[in-house]
This record gives C-alpha cells, structure tokens and sequence, in this order.
C-alpha cells in the first residue's frame, strides 16, 4: 500500500524477516528487499581490501623494520609478533562494545575509519625520508632510527592494530546476520557462507603477498601502503552505498553482565541444591525476549550448577535472579572455552609456520625463469594458494558428497573439519621436517653451514609438499573455527563469541613468540644463520605438541555438546517453536512500517 510518496508494508503480501532483523531505525525488514547474497555483496569486498591489507602489511613486516628501521632479527620478529598478537586480542574489546552497545554496524565504521587514518599516517611515516634512518652505507654503521621516528612509526602500526582488530569480530559476524534461519533457501546460503567468506579472506590475502610485496621490494613501501589506504577508502565508501540492504539484530544489552550475574546468582545460593525438575527454574514469557530481539533457550542438562543462579526466592527480586535462559547463555560460552583452549596451537603453527618457512626460502634458488626472482616474502602466496583451493573444492564437490552419508547440511560439523584440518597440520609438519633434512643435507655437502647468505643449488618449490599440505589443513581448520565459535554462541553473543575466534588467533602468536625462543634457548636449534639451524628438529618437537593437542581436542569434542537451533530450542512443545515465528512475524504486522521510495 502506497501513502504520500511512502509506503506502509502489509505483511501478508510481503515477507517480514523472521529472525527478528531490524532496520537501522530498528524497524522490521522484507526478506525480499534487504540481506542475502546482495548484502554481502558490498560486506565481503571490504573484506578483501582489509585481507589484501594485512597480507601486504604482516608478510614484508619484519623485512621493512630490519632494512628500512634497522632493528636487529630478533628485535623485529618479536616486535612483529606481539603487533599480531594485539591486533587478534583486540576483537574481545570491540565485539563487547557491539553487543552491548553501538552495534554491529556502528561499531565497524567506528573502527574502519580508525583503520583508515592509521593507514594514511602509516603511509606517511615509509614514505617520509624525514621519518626514517638513512640507509646502511655497510652491513656495519648502520645510523639507527631516532626515538621520534620509531614513535611515529609504531603509533601508526598499533593504530592499524586497533582498527583492523575492531572489525574482524563484527564484518563477519555482520556477514553473517544477513541470511534469515527461518528461511530455508537463505539458510541453506547462510551454510555455506563461512567457505566463502574465507575464500575472500584468503583471495586478498594471496592478492597482498605477491601484488603488494612486489611493489615494496621493487618500488617502495610508500606505494604499496598508499594503494592500501585508497583500497580502504574505495571499499568503505561500497560498503556505506549497501547500507539500505542492510539486516541489523537489535542490541540486547551487555552479555558479559548478564552472565556476571549468573556466577553471583550460583555463588549466593551455593548451599542450595538445584532442584531436579527445571520448570521450577525462573524464566519469563518468551514474548518478552523476542520484543528485544533475542530468543529464549530451554533447560539443558549440562553444568547443572549454573541452574542455582534461576532458583525462585521469595526474598529476592526478579532482578537479583537469572533465567533460564540467561544461565543456558553463560553455559554456551563456558562450554566454548575448551574448544577454544584447544585451537590455541594450531593458531600458534599458523602465526608461526609461515615465518619458518620464509627463512628456508631464503637459503633456496627462487628464480623463475631467467630474471624473475620470487621476493622471500611472497613465498608464502603458496600456501594461501593451496587454502584458495581447498576451500574451493570443499565447497563445491566434497560438502555433497559428505552430505549424502551425514545428512549435515554443511557436510561434516564444525568441529569434525576442525579434527581432520589438525591431523594435516601433523602430517605437513612432518613433510617440512623430512624436506628440511634433505635441504640441510645439501648445505652439509657443499659446506655451508657457517655462510648465512649462501643460496643452495635447490628449487624453492621443493618446499612446496609442506606448503600445499599447511594450505590444506589451515583452510579446513579456519573455516571450521569461525563457523563453530559464531554458530555455537547465543544470537544476542555472537560478535563475542567470534571474538573468540580471532583472539586464538592473538594467544596462538603470542604462544609462538614465547615457544621459539624458548625453544631456541633451551636447545640452540633456531639461530640467525638458516644453515646451521636445526629447523628439522624443531619441526618435529612441533608434530609431537599437535598430537598431544589432536587427543586433548578429541576429548573435548566427545564431551561437547551443540548448541541447539532456535526451532528446536522447546523439545517436543513445537507449539512453542511455532509462537516465535509467529510473534516475529506478528512484529511486522504491528509495527507499521514506512520507508522512501527511492
């Protein structure tokens, strides 16, 4: 119905998003006009500018502090480390202010335009000849950075740190908002969503270590950094013109709490036994959760302490006592924490693999062809290649193949793909161990265990087994992580609970910096000279730890139990279920509804 160049949505000819989705004006959207694959559309290509970013930023990092700042190897790798470990723990801060407060989507353009002005002053500071050391007239001499310089340098850096840490829990987890569960052609989307989305991230990843790389190694890092920012810019700007497509989930209120609140409730009635029959728990009508966008969760079984946090009291306010299903929202969090424990190692082999890696390269013959050289730095573009195409293949041939015999929409569970990506981290650290005995030995027969410089007469693609099988295994193990730690977190959670997913990523570089050089302390395996380093050994000690890690992760899965969906959320009260599609869609037809015509 069409009213003074507006018009008023009547539901029953237009769909009303189920899942609760809102406008930005906190308005009822169609399903048919708003979110889906056309929404993403504008999410995903910001996406791969932040990725081709990162990629061109991390990978050349270490090169540009010990060339262009002069920092010593060991200086430079751990100030590379704890910058990476900060900027995957910053999601725990950011997807906490998105929950609780801003939102998804004002928290991301908060952070991405923070993002972009860090990238203009980072331009400025490899650009300036004014904001770093002259070069190094010799190998000896070399005038190190003053501590304005350095200053500079490093507050831009962190400020990157800061931006591109504040979005990664909310751009993916905004992704994902845009399909509707109760729809099932965009839930089917919302399956494979996940493979997608990290086949972009993985795209202008690849895209940042070869275009990127090149640049800073044979222009300057001012262009590569100056492309970087008009990237942002132009991306941003895409993203903004999607803003009317746009499917938001109503802010809830702080969930950290919320479940402050259940460990008061349980430590006030520690005394009391929970009672056995959970309808004796305190839960309100369902009608006013779904009146603030969230849903509520039936009684489960596990943790059963928690439940003393809902137990009724007479001499206590409905304040002082938690629900139901604020309990089973405390229980889905604490319940990821093991999962999460377990990934901490294989985060740590992803951080710190790639950086092994390039120190092999060094030592081997990268030509292609008569003149090309293959920059140290890009080397690892095969291994994202290896993930671009796993992750291909997966999506498309293996997921309806595996569907077949498991009936799971998504092939195999989150945490299965999680198991098998693990296991390949065991078998390619075992390859690299293997194909670095074979370089050493080549170093050993031309005696050049002491000439840190020396480049072997061996291919780098020989290095390319360890690099196809880490690609494998990395693609497998990613994708079932974010989907896992998103898909198990409660709706009105899940920027925190993918928060989870990148600060793994941050304890695992954090982990990698404090194992290397304990490792290299302790036993002298990893020196600045490749060549009378005994990188094999240490390759090994890491496929023992992933195997430890694998049987503590196998126990935990066993014991884990999903989260399950809304739809299933009253057991056998279907009549329940049906209530909320039918208040949600009830939100439509009493809240009217006016929008421009453009």
């Amino acid at each position: 119905m069409v009213s003074n160049g507006r018009r008023t949505v009547e539901p029953e000819k237009e769909n009303i998003a189920l899942d609760g989705s809102v406008d930005l004006k906190g308005r009822p959207v169609l399903r048919a006009q708003t979110g889906g694959l056309k929404a993403c559309s504008f999410i995903v290509g910001y996406e791969f500018c932040e990725r081709l970013a990162f990629g061109g930023i991390w990978a050349n990092l270490v090169i540009y502090l010990t060339n262009k700042l002069h920092e010593g190897t060991v200086s430079a790798s751990r100030n590379v480390t704890i910058w990476t470990g900060t900027m995957w723990s910053m999601p725990i801060l950011t997807a906490y202010i998105a929950d609780s407060h801003w939102g998804r989507y004002w928290t991301f353009l908060a952070f991405s335009s923070i993002y972009i002005l860090a990238m203009g002053l980072l331009t400025l500071a490899v650009s300036l000849t004014s904001l770093r050391p002259p070069p190094c007239p010799s190998d000896e001499g070399c005038q190190k950075a003053s501590n304005f310089q350095i200053g500079i340098f490093y507050l831009a850096l962190y400020l990157v740190a800061v931006g591109a840490g504040g979005i990664k829990p909310n751009i993916s987890t905004f992704g994902a908002d845009q399909f509707d569960e109760f729809d099932p052609k965009e839930k089917s989307q919302k399956n494979h969503f996940f493979n997608w989305w990290m086949f972009t991230i993985f795209l202008g990843t690849l895209f940042g270590k070869i275009f990127l790389i090149y640049i800073e190694d044979n222009v300057s890092f001012g262009v590569s950094y100056g492309i970087i920012t008009a990237a942002l810019i132009i991306s941003g700007m895409a993203f903004l013109i999607g803003t009317p497509l746009y499917r938001h989930k109503i802010v809830t209120g702080s969930p950290l709490k919320r479940m402050a609140n259940v460990f008061v409730g349980v430590a006030r009635n520690w005394k009391v036994k929970a009672p056995s029959d959970p309808t004796t728990l305190y839960e309100v009508d369902s009608k006013e959760y779904i009146s603030k966008g969230r849903y509520p969760i039936a009684h489960t079984s596990i943790l059963r302490f928690l439940d003393k946090a809902a137990i009724i009291n007479d001499k206590k306010t409905s304040s002082q006592i938690s629900t139901v299903t604020e309990v089973e929202e405390t229980k889905l969090m604490i319940g990821m924490l093991p999962v999460w424990l377990a990934t901490i190692i294989p985060s740590m082999l992803i951080t710190q693999a790639g950086t092994l890696f390039v120190k092999q390269s060094e030592t081997l013959n990268r030509h292609m062809g008569s003149s090309f050289q293959i920059p140290a730095a890009s080397v690892t573009a095969f291994l994202t290649l290896s993930m671009l195409i796993t992750t291909l293949i997966y999506d498309r041939l293996l997921v309806p193949i595996l569907r077949r015999f498991t009936g799971n929409p998504k092939g195999i569970t989150a945490l299965q793909r999680m198991g098998v990506g693990m296991v390949i981290q065991i078998v390619a650290m075992v390859a690299a161990m293997v194909i670095e005995i074979k370089r050493l030995e080549v170093v050993k027969d031309h005696g050049l265990e002491n000439n840190k410089k020396a480049i072997l007469p061996r291919s780098v693609f020989t290095l390319l087994p360890q690099f196809i099988l880490l690609g494998i295994a990395d693609a497998l193990f990613e994708i079932g992580k974010i989907d896992f730690f998103y898909d198990q977190a409660p709706e009105s959670m899940q920027s925190l609970g993918t928060s989870l997913y990148t600060s793994s990523n941050g304890v695992g570089a954090f982990a990698s910096s404090f194992f290397i050089t304990a490792v290299s302390n302790i036993t002298g395996w990893i020196v600045s000279n490749t060549n009378a380093s005994h990188l094999d050994y240490y390759y090994g000690f890491l496929a023992v730890l992933l195997v430890s890690n694998v049987a503590f992760f196998l126990f935990v899965s066993y014991v884990y139990g999903y989260k399950r969906e809304i739809v299933q959320a009253f057991g056998e009260d279907s009549e329940k279920a049906v209530e909320i599609l039918g208040l949600n869609r009830q939100r439509g037809i009493d809240v009217s509804m006016e929008t421009n015509i453009a």
